[in-house]
């Protein structure tokens, strides 16, 4: 996610409310395109939630205003849609219900199951596909979190994917090697035990336990380097033999080390990197901004491996687009957001906002350039976007599966239950959510 939407992730209640919302409301697929019929010359209005704080609204609205003053008979209404990010998916359920809600929304990559079952969403697989829009230049897993069932909903917003940021100047300091990219798990816990400095209150690292989507993602490519999956078919299948492996090696570095700081809130690892008192942290590359800001000396390390498997996850939000049961607002949010996330304008978006760009061919801007020389870690990220192999799934209840997990998570990293109890509790209570 990005710097601009950081904040936890809402707790899976809030799914059935949107799902219970959609039902009282939904629409019918009578395989008619939304935009069947659209004309580009009509004039229409179109609004767009944009999920972004003051800075990143600021850009938002010149980029607006730019599409008008090229389709002056295109009005388009930009404003945050709700106080925070988190706050959109409360406030899309409450407009399904009273027919106010937007067409186009950013949304988080896990709410896109829940919206996908919502009846209120376009089909956008057709359009996606056609040659000019050029999908295949976005990564795999951004493409496949915008496609819940098969059924293309949106188009990716941001995309970005998790690695280890370090300190160099803790490791100067410390005389310890930095970490290089074909490291392993092992290494990544000796590392973090050689970094921990009592006397200093400094921790070789540190996790999310307070049970949010930051707490279950960081266990995702440890499982999946491990050989396990999330599902199996809509059955949870986290608490495989991989999955156990994965949370024992983070248990470890927790209860038997003391070698990685716990964060409560999800918002505290962060500023303590910053400040000196943690040596690495696994993050996206919104944390680059922050360090950065804060004159820490940092790079970037490719997530520790197994066997050779360096598979990160990515968490990638999108652009939602709904139908309004009228072809020219449908189309004019498809020709918005084609022109949004093509690559000339792009540049001018997520890399102006400090966020990795959506296209491969970005990376041969002059933009793309300047951020790389600005963030010593960006080349990187965008490099281990190759690393991105799998999206997290897009059923509705997701949401309740994370929370879940997340959960369970804090548990063992606290001492209170072992990863095999841990997991195979939050496959329990996650079953009935998924559909298993």
């Amino acid at each position: 996610m990005s710097p601009f939407q950081r904040g936890r992730l809402l707790a899976g209640a809030l799914s059935t409310t949107l799902l219970l919302s959609a039902c009282m409301g939904g629409t019918t697929d009578d395989g008619k395109d939304d935009a069947q019929g659209y004309d580009p010359n009509a004039t229409v209005e179109i609004t767009w939630w944009t999920g972004q704080t003051a800075e990143a609204q600021k850009v938002a609205e010149s980029l607006a205003a730019e599409y008008h003053t090229a389709h002056p008979n295109v009005t388009i209404k930009a404003s945050t849609g709700a106080p925070t990010t988190d706050d959109l998916l409360a406030k899309l359920s409450a407009g399904f219900t009273s027919g106010t809600y937007p067409d186009i929304s950013y949304s988080y990559g896990s709410w896109a199951g829940d919206l996908g079952a919502s009846g209120k969403t376009q089909d956008l697989t057709s359009f996606v596909n056609d040659p000019s829009f050029a999908w295949n230049e976005m990564p795999e897993a951004a493409r496949l979190t915008a496609t819940p069932n098969g059924k293309v909903i949106g188009v990716p917003a941001l995309v970005d994917n998790l690695a280890v940021i370090y300190n160099k100047k803790l490791f100067d300091a410390a005389g310890v090697p930095y970490p290089k990219d074909d490291w392993s798990w092992a290494d990544f816990r000796e590392t973090a035990k050689k970094m921990t400095d009592t006397k200093k209150n400094q921790y070789g690292s540190a996790y999310s336990v307070s049970g949010s989507e930051d707490t279950t993602w960081h266990l995702w490519p440890m499982l999946w380097q491990n050989g396990g999956e999330i599902l199996d078919g809509t059955k949870p299948a986290f608490n495989s033999d991989a999955g156990v492996k994965a949370l024992e090696t983070l248990r470890q570095m927790a209860v038997d080390d003391r070698s990685m700081y716990l964060d409560q809130t999800d918002e505290k690892y962060g500023p303590l990197f910053n400040d000196g008192h943690v040596a690495m942290i696994i993050s996206g590359p919104w944390s680059m901004l922050d360090a950065k800001a804060a004159k820490v000396d940092f790079d970037v390390a490719l997530m520790p491996g197994t066997n050779g498997d360096h598979q990160t996850v990515s968490g990638p939000d999108i652009w939602t687009l709904f139908d309004h049961q009228d072809a020219n607002r449908a189309g004019a949010a498809r020709e918005f957001i084609k022109w949004l996330t093509s690559a000339e304008t792009d540049a001018k978006w997520n890399l102006a906002v400090g966020n990795l760009p959506l296209r491969t061919t970005e990376k041969d801007t002059p933009e793309f350039k300047k951020y790389i020389e600005e963030y010593p870690g960006g080349q990187k990220f965008f490099d281990n976007l190759q690393n991105a192999k799998k999206a997290r799934p897009t059923v509705a209840g997701y949401e309740i599966l994370s929370r879940n997990v997340g959960d369970g998570i804090a548990k063992v990293l606290q001492g209170a239950a072992t990863p095999k109890e841990a997991l195979d509790e939050a496959a329990k209570k996650s079953a009935d959510a998924v559909g298993g």
